[in-house]
């Protein structure tokens, strides 16, 4: 699953016939939702997801499941300091134990319980701190959201449209980010009682209709922060399946 991240940026390319339907038909004909505004839209999300407002300055640690379809699942845990700007990973990958640190004090990697390793274990395994950075925007904008389109450097587009996603009626939010944060575009669909986040989906090129969708089943609720409980990943264009992120346990470990 190709994303590129900084923050936001998260790939086939259609033919330009394919490309034109695709664009034609992933919005079902969005009309414009009356006089809503996207800031107050996104606001009542974040209240939805986070009345309390305990992800900005909180400790979170997820335990999450993720499955790819050409390999087998793998289980992960995250610690997300946001307050603190710490993340640390928990992962394997081919047998091994990945286990990362990133914090104001610097980074650390280790392989199997131990930070000495070859040149070819560390490609091998991406045990960078570039990689390590990447999997903490990654991860902390993904599981974050919607409370993440408050960060800096989003721009919402001001007209909210009113279309259908996965057949239900909902409301869609476009968003862009400023040039040093990321380059594609977003569009979050949203309850049009709830608000609550019912998925999203980015392209690299609006235009071709490349990039992904992301489809959002259950809930998992910890003082009264709500997130999604799985997320799961398709091609825009072929609408190829591409693997399901599950939260199998959120624990608030500081408000």
């Amino acid at each position: 699953m190709r994303r590129s991240l900084v923050v936001p940026s998260l790939a086939f390319c259609a033919s330009a016939l394919g490309a034109l339907v695709l664009i034609s038909t992933l919005f079902a004909r969005p009309t414009l939702a009356g006089s809503a505004r996207s800031s107050d839209l996104v606001q009542q999300a974040i209240a939805f997801h986070d009345p309390q407002g305990v992800w900005q300055n909180g400790v979170f640690r997820l335990h999450l499941e993720e499955t790819r379809p050409d390999g087998p699942s793998r289980e992960t845990t995250l610690l997300v300091d946001n307050a603190g700007g710490r993340f640390e990973i928990a992962t394997q990958r081919d047998g091994a134990q990945i286990d990362g640190v990133l914090g104001p004090e610097g980074c650390e990697m280790r392989l199997n319980g131990s930070t000495q390793f070859s040149d070819a274990e560390q490609e091998k395994y991406r045990l960078t701190c570039e990689r390590l950075e990447w999997l903490r925007n990654y991860y902390a904008y993904l599981w974050g959201l919607p409370m993440k389109l408050h960060d800096m450097g989003t721009v919402l587009d001001p007209e909210v449209l009113e279309t259908t996603y996965q057949d239900r009626s909902v409301h869609a939010v476009r968003v862009t980010y400023e040039e040093e944060v990321g380059s594609d575009i977003w569009y979050f669909y949203l309850d049009t009682e709830t608000h609550a986040l019912s998925g999203y989906r980015f392209f690299h090129d609006e235009a071709k209709g490349d990039g992904e969708y992301i489809t959002l089943e259950g809930e998992v609720e910890v003082g009264g922060l709500r997130l999604p409980k799985a997320r799961a990943w398709y091609t825009n264009v072929e609408d190829r399946y591409l693997g399901t992120d599950t939260l199998i346990s959120l624990e608030i470990l500081s408000p």
